[in-house]
């Protein structure tokens, strides 16, 4: 796969194109980039998907503290292993907005042998949203390029979309979002040093440096996967700002204890995949009874690691 952050750089040849943020690379996602892959491979094309970064809406004021679903480099990784064989991550500014949609796709269009354009039903592009589908067409027929409209996914009578994903994320439904991305949503980072509190109680924690544009699930005591060197080990990590010991914490902690695992993580890289949440946080009136619930949330985690149903 070829991972491009300036159309400059794309090399010229026959491709079926996609645009889109496609943050999360949810099933709704999928369902067009399947049809992209497969079609391009039938046309000797490569299957092209060009997605922005920050996100629109961020530079058009519309949102003041974006949080992500994928980093773009999470996004150029999950796009590859569903078969697409170039990422342009172009730097949505003021200049990009600007451009009216006729702009946009002769530009694309210099640059790549655009044979086929696939969007969803609600998609637009261009200054003011005016590259409407019909629009889109009449261009296509003047750049060379057909184009194809993806009808939505549903799924148990929900419209799949990056929204809902970060609706139910933000309400601890990590199990909700799971079903809508078609994997479990994960957070990685490094592990930093903390204060060393899990491991004087008793259960030693891997505290994480994650990007500060993820967005977080609900503050709560989550069941996990945490992969280590390849690893997948199972684990209890809580997120959020440690009320018992810290009640001014100003932003939240990301902390995870690995069961039945030993070796030192200090400055390993560690992805957590969120499989269900146990309970929300909550400050406890002793260190006794919290010892005593995180042995609970323990035995908890790995009942749901080994039934996640």
């Amino acid at each position: 796969m070829y991972h491009f952050q300036s159309l400059a750089d794309v090399p010229h040849s026959p491709a079926w194109l996609t645009i889109g943020v496609f943050d999360g690379v949810h099933l709704g996602h999928q369902q067009v980039l399947r049809q992209l892959v497969a079609g391009a491979s039938a046309d000797s094309a490569a299957s092209t998907v060009i997605t922005f970064f920050p996100h629109p809406a961020v530079v058009l004021g519309k949102i003041a503290n974006p949080s992500y679903l994928t980093s773009p480099d999470e996004r150029a990784a999950l796009l590859h292993q569903l078969g697409v064989e170039m990422v342009i991550t172009l730097s949505f500014d003021r200049a990009l907005a600007s451009m009216s949609a006729d702009e946009f796709m002769a530009e694309l269009a210099s640059r790549l042998d655009i044979r086929r354009l696939l969007v969803g039903q609600d998609f637009a592009l261009g200054r003011g949203r005016e590259g409407s589908l019909p629009r889109l067409q009449q261009i296509g027929e003047q750049l060379g390029y057909s184009l194809q409209v993806i009808e939505p996914v549903h799924l148990e009578g929900e419209r799949i979309s990056s929204s809902l994903t970060r609706a139910y994320l933000l309400e601890g439904a990590v199990n909700q979002a799971a079903r809508l991305l078609g994997r479990y949503y994960h957070i990685g980072g490094r592990v930093i040093h903390g204060d060393g509190r899990g491991k004087q109680l008793g259960f030693p924690t891997a505290n994480l440096d994650f990007w500060t544009e993820k967005l977080l699930p609900a503050n709560g005591v989550y069941a996990t996967w945490a992969w280590v060197a390849g690893q997948r080990c199972p684990a209890v990590t809580n997120l959020g700002v440690r009320p018992t010991f810290d009640q001014q914490a100003p932003h939240p902690h990301l902390e995870t204890h690995l069961l039945d695992y030993q070796a030192d993580l200090y400055g390993k890289p560690i992805q957590l995949d969120f499989v269900a949440r146990i309970r929300p946080e909550m400050r406890f009136p002793s260190v006794d009874a919290l010892v005593a619930q995180v042995n609970q949330d323990k035995k908890t985690a790995q009942e749901m690691l080994d039934d996640p149903s």
